[in-house]
């Protein structure tokens, strides 16, 4: 059976400053790691169709093993829908041998603007076995503190 995890938060700043943020190569470096890790975008093609490819690595990987390597995760990701300032689908498929981990997981992310702020849900659906429901809803809601501190700095 797929699994759905979801996370989300209210961000000081703009829909289209965190649209822009999901677009934008170097932010998506910044932002996108959860905390104890660093990412580097390897390819970037930021359109339908298009997509990236993103080595997490983890800063200490002494309780965490990554999914790539010891001290990795790559995942190559495919937009699959780009919404301007509502929407972005994206179809994200981890490099790793265990099969706990094959297939293909949909991440959602969601803008609904509300004043002058954003509420960004993330729903990941299809998510592989391997991953511990726990801790993705915690990378993920790290991420989102993560894009909010970049968005509201910047903003």
């Amino acid at each position: 059976m797929s699994r759905t995890d979801r996370a989300s938060r209210v961000i000081a700043a703009p829909p289209a400053a965190v649209y822009a943020a999901l677009l934008d190569r170097e932010s998506l470096e910044a932002w996108l790691p959860p905390d104890g890790m660093r990412g580097r975008v390897e390819r970037w093609d930021p359109r339908p169709g298009g997509g990236f490819r993103m080595t997490l690595t983890y800063l200490d990987s002494t309780d965490s093993p990554g999914k790539t390597s010891e001290a990795t995760d790559v995942v190559d990701v495919w937009f699959a829908d780009l919404v301007p300032l509502q929407r972005v689908v994206q179809r994200v498929v981890f490099e790793a041998d265990h099969p706990s981990y094959a297939g293909t997981m949909t991440m959602t992310w969601h803008l609904a603007a509300t004043g002058d702020r954003t509420e960004v849900t993330v729903t990941a659906t299809d998510v592989p076995p391997g991953i511990d429901q726990a801790d993705h809803e915690a990378g993920i809601a790290s991420s989102l503190a993560n894009l909010a501190s970049y968005v509201e700095a910047a903003d």
